[in-house]
């Protein structure tokens, strides 16, 4: 009989170690679980934020164009009006100066050209009868027309504008385009070069501020009409050393 009672009590003992066994794994096994899953909850968490930082960055990106590409913050056009043929102490051209300084800017800037071409050339090909024309152009205040259609001005923030000097002043076409763009031309930057042969600038950037009110008008740059013809390194030195005086 007590044998019997010590077997029982052995078994119940038995019993409950095992219990206590099984009870333990468990735990631990939900605790394992609850680890492992915790690196998961931390890589969603982190891709979220990826997500939220690569639509930031996308959303500052700056507007593409139709094609693709960036959109500029700024655009450069140079305008100019130039002639060949006899020139003072040059003789006969066929590139002409103010032209060859114009091409200058543009290859230095990547600018755009528009050149100012008479809708009715009557310009004489020879220096004197050249000059009277021009003489007689300036006393009537004439407002030659010129051909072609002119670049969308809004889309450029500095223009550049270049002439050969007549009579001390600009040509009078170029104050055909300065009055028929003149609202346009309000409010950008503009600068001025002239072509010549003792004139200088001729007062091209004082004139150029009264014909387009509210512009702003940067220095400009004078140079010979025999250097364009004959010394074009050092008058794209000068280019250069002009521009980057404007930041360009």
């Amino acid at each position: 009989m007590k044998k019997s009672i010590k077997n029982l009590f052995c078994l119940v003992l038995s019993i409950g170690l095992i219990l206590s066994l099984a009870a333990c794994g468990s735990t631990e096994s939900s605790t394992d679980n609850k680890s492992s899953a915790a690196p998961s909850e931390e890589t969603s968490s982190q891709a979220v934020a990826a997500d939220d930082k690569t639509t930031t960055e996308q959303t500052n990106e700056p507007a593409a164009n139709t094609d693709g590409s960036a959109s500029k913050s700024s655009r450069i056009l140079v305008v100019y009006f130039s002639r060949t043929g006899e020139q003072y102490t040059v003789g006969v051209i066929d590139h002409g100066n103010t032209e060859i300084v114009a091409e200058m800017i543009a290859d230095e800037t990547g600018a755009d050209l528009f050149e100012i071409l008479p809708e009715d050339d009557h310009y004489p090909m020879t220096y004197a009868e050249l000059t009277d024309v021009a003489k007689k152009e300036q006393n009537e205040n004439a407002r030659p027309a010129y051909a072609g259609q002119v670049p969308e001005l809004s889309q450029y923030d500095t223009v550049f504008i270049g002439a050969p000097v007549w009579w001390g002043d600009w040509p009078m076409i170029m104050y055909t385009f300065f009055e028929e763009n003149a609202e346009t031309l309000a409010g950008k930057n503009l600068v001025p070069f002239s072509t010549h042969e003792g004139s200088g600038l001729s007062g091209f950037d004082k004139k150029l501020s009264s014909a387009i009110p509210g512009s702003s008008v940067l220095k400009g740059l004078a140079v010979r009409g025999n250097d364009c013809q004959n010394k074009q390194d050092s008058v794209r030195e000068s280019v250069k050393e002009w521009l980057a005086g404007l930041d360009f």
